[in-house]
C-alpha cells in the first residue's frame, strides 16, 4: 500500500506595494525626428486601395512634401503649452530597452509592469523644420524613397513616471532614465534602432538651455513652422527646389497637393490643405497625407 505523504499548507507572502512618481525635464542632444504614422498609412491599412495601374502612377503625385512634413508630427487637439505632441508611453518604451543594457539580470516586460507613463500625449517644445531624407523600404527589396519629416534640432519636453516599490525607486528610474537618454532615445531614427537622432539629458527645471527652449519654441512657434516651412538642411532646399519647379512645370500648385488625388496631366485637382491656415488636428487626419517609407514607432 503506498503511504500517502501530508504536506502542509503554505502561506502567501504578500508584500505592500506602493506608487513612486518623479517629474523628469529633458532636453536633446541630438535632433528629433517626429515619427507619427500617416493618415494614408492608417487608411490603407483600414481598407486597402489595391495595387495602383502604370496609368495612375504615371498621372498622379507620389509625393507631398509640405503635407508629407505636417502630418508627421503628432498634433494637440486644442490649446496647451504645444503643438506638438510625444506619445506618453515612448519614455516607459525607452527605459524598458535601457534596462536590458543593465549588467543585472532583468525583462523588458518587467520594466513594463514596474514602469508606468500616466500621461497619454506629452509636450514636445522646439521649432521644427522641414526634412527630406533618403530612406530604405522595409520590404525584402529595400527600396529607396525619399521620406519628409519636421525635424526639430533644439528639443525639449518635462515627462512625469510612475513606479512600483519596494521593487524600484526613484534612484533606479532616474538612473534608467539617463541611461535612456544615452543609449535609445526617442523618435525616428533613435539610438536603439541603430540610428544617431534622439538622444536627450536630464536637467533641472531651472536649466537655462531648457528653459531657452520651452521659451523659444511654444505653440504659436511650431505653429508658425508648420504653417511656413523651413528647409532643416542644404540638401533638403536643393531637392524642394526641384520639385517646385518641376511642379510648376506640370501646372500643380504645391499647396495643392495631394498625392492620391492630384492630376499632374489634367486641368482639374483635389484641393488639399492651403499655406494660409493651419485646419485643426482631428481634420488634419483625413485631410492631410502621406509618408512613405518604413516607419518606425514605439511598441
Amino acid at each position: 500500500m503506498a503511504r500517502t505523504i501530508k504536506t502542509e499548507p503554505q502561506e502567501i507572502d504578500v508584500i505592500e506595494l506602493r506608487r513612486g512618481q518623479a517629474t523628469f525635464c529633458i532636453v536633446g542632444e541630438s535632433p528629433f525626428f517626429s515619427n507619427r504614422m500617416a493618415a494614408k498609412a492608417k487608411r490603407s491599412l483600414l481598407l486597402p486601395s489595391g495595387p495602383m495601374t502604370k496609368t495612375q502612377k504615371a498621372t498622379k503625385l507620389k509625393h507631398a512634401p509640405f503635407a508629407e512634413y505636417r502630418d508627421s508630427p503628432y498634433l494637440r487637439q486644442g490649446p496647451g503649452e504645444t503643438l506638438f505632441e510625444m506619445i506618453g508611453s515612448a519614455p516607459k518604451m525607452s527605459i524598458a530597452s535601457a534596462a536590458l543594457r543593465m549588467p543585472t539580470s532583468v525583462s523588458k516586460t518587467e520594466i513594463r509592469q514596474l514602469v508606468r507613463s500616466p500621461a497619454e500625449r506629452v509636450s514636445l517644445w522646439g521649432i521644427p523644420r522641414l526634412d527630406m531624407s533618403v530612406v530604405r523600404m522595409a520590404g525584402i527589396s529595400r527600396t529607396p524613397d525619399i521620406r519628409t519629416r519636421a525635424k526639430i534640432d533644439r528639443w525639449a519636453m518635462r515627462v512625469v513616471i510612475q513606479w512600483t516599490e519596494p521593487m524600484l525607486n526613484a534612484k533606479k528610474v532616474t538612473q534608467l532614465m539617463h541611461s535612456a537618454g544615452f543609449i535609445c532615445g526617442l523618435g525616428d531614427w533613435r539610438i536603439e534602432k541603430g540610428g544617431e537622432y534622439g538622444a536627450f539629458r536630464l536637467a533641472e527645471p531651472d536649466d537655462p538651455e531648457f528653459l531657452d527652449i520651452i521659451a523659444e519654441g511654444g505653440y504659436l512657434a511650431q505653429q508658425d513652422a508648420l504653417r511656413t516651412p523651413v528647409c532643416a538642411n542644404a540638401e533638403t532646399e536643393e531637392l524642394l527646389s526641384w520639385y517646385l519647379d518641376e511642379l510648376a512645370r506640370r501646372g500643380v500648385n504645391p499647396e495643392d497637393e495631394r498625392p492620391e488625388d492630384v492630376e499632374v496631366d489634367g486641368d482639374a485637382f483635389v484641393f488639399g490643405a492651403g499655406s494660409d491656415t493651419l485646419i485643426a488636428p482631428d481634420a488634419a487626419a483625413a485631410s492631410l497625407p502621406v509618408q512613405n517609407g518604413g516607419e518606425d514607432f514605439h511598441s
